[in-house]
C-alpha cells in the first residue's frame, strides 16, 4: 500500500503527456458515427429552427414599420401623396425629417392598420413557435445520440478492461483506473449534452444572422464584423491558458479518487499503524493540487464570458450609432434598424455562447483523451482463432525451459522445467519474491512466458483460448474476493452452469461453511457487500473454498488458501481439500507445514529457479534449501501442531 519512503502511491505516472486537443476532439466526434442518421436528423431540425429564428426579427421589423408608418401618416393631410408631403417638408427647410421619412412607406391621412399589424405579429408568433418545436426535437435527438454514444463508450471501456493484461493493473492504482471509467466518462457525457446541440445551433445562427445582416445592410454588417477578430483573439488566448489546467484537473481527480479508494479499502491498517495523519496529509496534498488546477482552469475559462459580453456591447453600440445615422439619412427604415439591432444581439450571443462553452469543451476533451489512452493501451495477445484443446482434460502439466521477466533487463524465472502428473499435488515453497505466485500466473496465462512453453495434457497453453484453459482450473487465493450479493450467489459464482440451492449447500458443507452460514440471520440469503462485511476473514475464505468446490476443476490452485483460518478450521479444510484434490492436479503455495507435508512433490524455489524437489522426508534428509527453510520457518509450527 505504501510506496518508497513510506509514502502512499501517487496517481500520476501514465498521465503526464499534454493534451492533443485537435486529435482527441476529432476522435471524440468520430464516436458518433453509428448515430449519424440521428445526427443528420438533428442537423436538419436545427437548420430549419435557426432559419425560422433568423427570419423572425425581420418579420417583427415589418410590424414596427407598419406602426411607425401609421403614426406618421395619420398626422399628414389626407388625399396628398407621399412625394407631395416630402416635397412640402423640404420647402419648409425640414430636409432631415424628409430624408428620414423617405425610407418609410406611409400613406398620408391613414393611421395604424391594426389588421395588417396583427397578421404580421401572428406570423411572427407562428414562426417562433415552430422554431421552438424544431429546437425541442433537435434537443431530444442530441440527447439520444449522446446517451447512446456514451453507453457504447462504457461498453468499449468494459470490454477493454477485460482484454488488458494483468501488468496494466499492476502498474496503476485501482482508483485511478476507476476514475477514468466513471468520472471521466460522466464528464464526457455531461459535456456533450450541454454543448453539442448548442454548438451546432450557435454556429448555424452565426451564419444565418450574418446572411440576414448583409441582406439588410452590407455596411452595418461590416461594422458588426469589426469585433469578430477581437472575439477570436480573446477566445484563442484564454483557451490556450486554461487547457493545460483542465488536463491537470482531471489527472488530479484521478489521484484523489485513487487515494480515497486506497485509504477506504485499507482503513483498518491505516488506523492500526497510526498513519491517519500521514494519510490525511497526503490527501490534503492531492486535494490542494485538485483545487489549484480546478480554480485556475475555471478562472481562466470563466473570464472569457465577461470579455465576450464586453465585446458584444461594443458591437451593439457601433451598430446603434451607425444604424441611427442610416435611418436619419433615409437609407434604412426604423424597422430594419430594429431588426438589425436584434440580429447584432443574435450574432453576438452565439459567439459568447461558443466562448463560454470553451471550458466545458476543453474539460470534456481532456477526459476524452484519458479514455482514449485507456482504450489504446497494449492488450494481451489475442487467443488463436481456432484454439486447440486437449482431447480429454486429465491435468498433466509440463513446463519446458520456461523463462519470464516483468522487465526486459530483470530476469525473474530462467529455464525452469517441471513435469506434474495428473492427480498429483505439488507444493511450492520458497522465500518471498522467489516466483511462486508468478509460476501460477503463467500457468493461468495472466502473464505470457517470454521463453519456453507450458503444456496442459500435451497442448501448449498459448495455443488454447484463455477461457478454455481457465475453465478447467479452480483457484482459492489468500486475498478473498466477494461481490455484493447473497452468500448463495457468491458460492454459485464458481459454477459454469445453472445449479440448484441443494448443490450450493452441498458445496458449503464440503468446505465446512454450512454451519456458520446457518447461524446468520438470513442464512444463505444473507446479503454481503463487496467488502464482505458481517463475516470474518476466515469465513470469507470458507465461502471462496466452497465456490472452488462448485467449479469442479481439473487443476486446483491454492495460494495461501488457509492463511486466514484458525488451526481447528484449517484441519477441517485440509480434509475437505484432500477430498477436493482427489483425482485432480493441485498446485499449493503455502507456508503452513500441514499443507506442504502431504504433497506428492515439493518444489523449492529461489530467485525464479527450482533448486530442490522431492518429498517432505526426502528433502529434509538431503539437508539442503528446504531443510534450511524448514528450520527457519516451520520448526516451531511443527512443535505446536504435533
Amino acid at each position: 500500500m505504501a510506496g518508497p519512503g513510506g509514502r502512499m502511491m501517487a496517481g500520476g505516472g501514465p498521465d503526464q503527456r499534454s493534451l492533443d486537443f485537435k486529435g482527441s476532439g476529432k476522435r471524440l466526434l468520430a464516436q458518433f458515427k453509428p448515430q449519424r442518421v440521428t445526427m443528420y436528423a438533428m442537423l436538419v431540425a436545427v437548420f430549419f429552427s435557426v432559419a425560422l429564428s433568423v427570419v423572425g426579427p425581420k418579420i417583427l421589423g415589418e410590424a414596427t414599420d407598419l406602426i411607425f408608418a401609421g403614426i406618421v401618416g395619420r398626422d399628414m393631410p389626407e388625399g396628398a401623396t407621399k412625394e407631395q408631403v416630402l416635397d412640402a417638408m423640404r420647402e419648409r427647410g425640414d430636409n432631415g425629417v424628409a430624408d428620414m421619412l423617405s425610407g418609410t412607406d406611409f400613406t398620408p391621412g391613414e393611421g395604424i392598420d391594426f389588421t395588417a399589424v396583427g397578421e404580421v405579429l401572428l406570423l411572427a408568433l407562428a414562426v417562433f413557435l415552430v422554431a421552438g418545436l424544431l429546437m425541442a426535437v433537435a434537443t431530444r435527438l442530441v440527447n439520444r445520440a449522446v446517451n447512446l454514444t456514451v453507453y457504447r463508450m462504457r461498453e468499449d471501456i468494459q470490454a477493454k478492461l477485460s482484454r488488458l493484461p494483468l501488468s496494466y493493473f499492476d502498474k496503476r492504482q485501482r482508483g485511478e483506473v476507476l476514475s477514468r471509467a466513471t468520472n471521466d466518462i460522466d464528464n464526457i457525457g455531461q459535456t456533450l449534452q450541454q454543448t453539442l446541440g448548442q454548438l451546432v445551433n450557435s454556429l448555424l445562427t452565426i451564419v444565418g444572422v450574418l446572411a440576414m445582416m448583409f441582406w439588410i445592410s452590407p455596411l452595418l454588417a461590416l461594422v458588426a464584423l469589426i469585433t469578430v477578430p477581437l472575439s477570436f483573439v480573446v477566445a484563442t488566448k484564454v483557451g490556450k491558458r486554461s487547457q493545460p489546467q483542465f488536463v491537470e484537473q482531471w489527472k488530479s481527480t484521478g489521484q484523489v479518487n485513487a487515494h480515497v479508494e486506497e485509504m477506504y479499502t485499507g482503513h483498518s491498517l491505516v488506523k492500526v499503524f497510526g498513519r491517519q495523519e500521514e494519510s490525511a496529509k497526503l490527501f490534503a496534498e492531492h486535494n490542494d493540487s485538485l483545487y489549484e488546477a480546478s480554480f485556475k482552469a475555471q478562472f481562466n475559462s470563466g473570464i472569457m464570458q465577461p470579455l465576450m459580453f464586453f465585446i458584444s456591447n461594443l458591437n451593439y453600440v457601433l451598430v446603434a450609432v451607425v444604424g441611427g445615422l442610416r435611418v436619419a439619412s433615409g437609407t434604412l427604415s426604423i424597422g430594419d434598424v430594429q431588426a438589425f439591432i436584434q440580429y447584432s444581439r443574435q450574432f453576438s450571443m452565439p459567439l459568447t455562447q461558443v466562448a463560454s462553452m470553451a471550458n466545458l469543451v476543453q474539460s470534456g476533451v481532456a477526459s476524452a483523451e484519458r479514455i482514449f489512452e485507456l482504450l489504446d493501451a497494449d492488450e494481451q495477445e489475442a487467443d488463436p482463432v481456432a484454439g486447440e484443446r486437449p482431447s480429454r482434460l486429465r491435468g498433466a502439466v509440463a513446463l519446458e525451459e520456461v523463462s519470464f521477466r516483468y522487465e526486459e533487463d530483470k530476469p525473474l524465472i530462467e529455464d525452469l522445467s517441471l513435469t506434474v502428473e495428473p492427480g498429483h499435488t505439488v507444493a511450492i515453497v520458497g522465500p518471498t519474491g522467489a516466483g511462486k505466485t508468478t509460476l501460477v500466473n503463467l500457468l493461468m496465462r495472466f502473464y505470457e512466458v517470454t521463453g519456453g512453453r507450458i503444456t496442459l495434457d500435451g497442448v501448449d497453453v498459448a495455443r488454447m483460448s484463455r477461457d478454455e484453459l481457465r475453465s478447467g482450473i479452480g483457484m482459492v487465493l489468500q486475498d478473498t474476493w466477494l461481490f455484493g450479493g447473497t452468500i448463495a450467489e457468491n458460492i454459485a459464482y464458481g459454477a459454469s452452469k445453472e445449479i440448484t440451492r441443494a448443490e450450493v449447500e452441498e458445496a458449503a458443507r464440503a468446505a465446512h461453511a454450512d454451519r456458520f452460514i446457518r447461524t446468520l440471520p438470513d442464512g444463505y440469503d444473507t446479503v454481503l457487500d463487496d467488502e464482505g462485511s458481517g463475516v470474518s476473514a476466515g469465513e470469507k475464505q470458507l465461502i471462496t473454498i466452497a465456490r472452488a468446490f462448485l467449479s469442479d476443476p481439473v487443476i486446483l490452485v491454492l495460494d495461501e488458501a488457509t492463511s486466514s483460518v484458525d488451526t481447528r478450521t484449517e484441519v477441517l479444510i485440509q480434509k475437505a481439500m484432500a477430498r477436493l484434490a482427489h483425482g485432480r492436479t493441485s498446485f499449493v503455495i503455502a507456508h503452513r507445514l500441514s499443507t506442504i507435508r502431504d504433497a506428492d512433490t515439493i518444489l523449492v524455489m529461489e530467485d525464479g529457479s527450482i533448486v530442490e524437489q522431492g518429498s517432505h522426508a526426502g528433502l529434509l534428509a538431503s539437508d539442503g534449501a528446504y531443510a534450511r527453510l524448514y528450520q527457519a520457518q516451520f520448526a516451531q509450527a511443527v512443535a505446536e501442531v504435533d
